[in-house]
């Protein structure tokens, strides 16, 4: 599901330019003089890296270099230096952090009655900055599920499992059905791209959902947990869209895509194997492991959802064992504990009609 393919696009030199030497296809390097196959390539690459640098994007610094350690031999020197600072850079965007204050720079004397006005002023720019960020989020998000569509394989593989579901359901159950499945999918792509991973686009197998397979590999287990978190995340953005259109329309068929929105995107959260769940609980120590499970076991005494019951005896056997990730990651727990317990919420929402 990680592997990487050939690189596409690129004809491989069958001699080594500088000593002659005959150059097997799949090779990276000259295995007598040790020159570099794709050097230029790597040069346009790491150009590439610094302009995204120079302008503060990290995702398209992190894109080039990722590209470039794909054409560098892994025990050469500069795959363990660009290693090191893709690592580096994931880091940054896995746990953001302020930047630390300046060595010997006295803390500023704030007076109080500034403290109150700036408060003020904070809070009003805050407000408006909720509403255009709310607006940027519609335009760039909304083009990238558009993007997603263009893609015959989704396109096409998704019209199958709609005229599936659509036998069972009725073409407007499955449609909301099918979406909030394509939603989720496109929250794993919308966290790999932020994290320059390359990926294939969501592939529908009707009557097992869908999948997105992933080309590189991610630096570290909380890249990992984003990526994985990443589908529930929008999933519940979906499911809750759907949650506020029944409260104002109180049509039944909004109740129950809701219903079967939260269910999917919880389901996805079980600590196992490659579902969602399974890829946050590898960045949680064992600690956050047990509060997680502590989570779980609070929301299933507060709505009786029998869904949790599974995820916490999951969560407890993994709590059980030793957490390869002895420092944690306390934005992947926060996510997974907020995740289970806002779809918990939602699956407990009653559907007129039904029992």
């Amino acid at each position: 599901m990680t592997t990487t393919p050939p690189i596409p696009g690129e004809a491989l030199a069958s001699r080594c330019p500088q000593c002659g030497t005959a150059i097997p296809p799949a090779a990276l390097a000259c295995h007598a003089c040790h020159a570099l196959v794709h050097a230029e390539r790597l040069k346009t690459l790491a150009d590439a890296a610094r302009a995204a640098a120079a302008r503060g994007d990290v995702s398209g610094e992190l894109e080039a270099w990722r590209s470039a350690l794909e054409r560098l031999p892994p025990e050469s020197s500069q795959f363990r230096t660009i290693g090191a600072r893709v690592q580096t850079l994931s880091r940054s965007l896995s746990d953001p952090s302020p930047p630390p204050p300046t060595p010997g720079a006295a803390p500023a004397r704030v007076e109080s009655k500034t403290m109150w006005s700036g408060g003020a002023i904070a809070g009003a720019a805050l407000l408006i900055w909720k509403f255009k960020a709310a607006g940027v989020f519609l335009l760039t998000k909304g083009k990238l599920l558009l993007f997603g569509l263009s893609k015959g394989t989704t396109f096409f593989s998704m019209l199958a499992a709609l005229g599936v579901y659509w036998t069972i359901w009725g073409w407007k159950f499955a449609l909301g059905f099918v979406l909030s499945i394509y939603i989720h999918e496109m929250g794993h792509v919308a966290a790999m791209r932020r994290f320059g991973l390359a990926a294939t686009a969501p592939m529908f197998i009707p009557g097992f959902g869908a999948f997105i397979r992933m080309k590189q590999h991610p630096a570290t287990v909380q890249e990992e947990a984003r990526i994985g978190l990443g589908g529930p995340i929008w999933g519940f953005g979906a499911a809750a869209g759907c949650f506020l259109i029944y409260l104002a329309t109180a049509q039944p068929f909004w109740a129950a895509l809701t219903h079967t929105g939260a269910m999917i995107n919880l389901f996805n959260l079980l600590p196992i194997w490659q579902l969602d769940g399974g890829h946050a609980f590898k960045a949680l120590n064992r600690t956050e492991r047990w509060i997680a499970t502590g989570v779980v076991g609070g929301m299933l005494l507060m709505t009786g959802e029998g869904l949790l019951v599974l995820i916490a005896i999951l969560a407890a056997i993994q709590a059980f064992r030793q957490a390869p990730n002895a420092e944690g990651d306390r934005t992947a727990l926060i996510q997974f504990a907020g995740l289970v317990a806002a779809l918990s919420l939602l699956m407990k929402m009653p559907v007129p009609g039904q029992p």
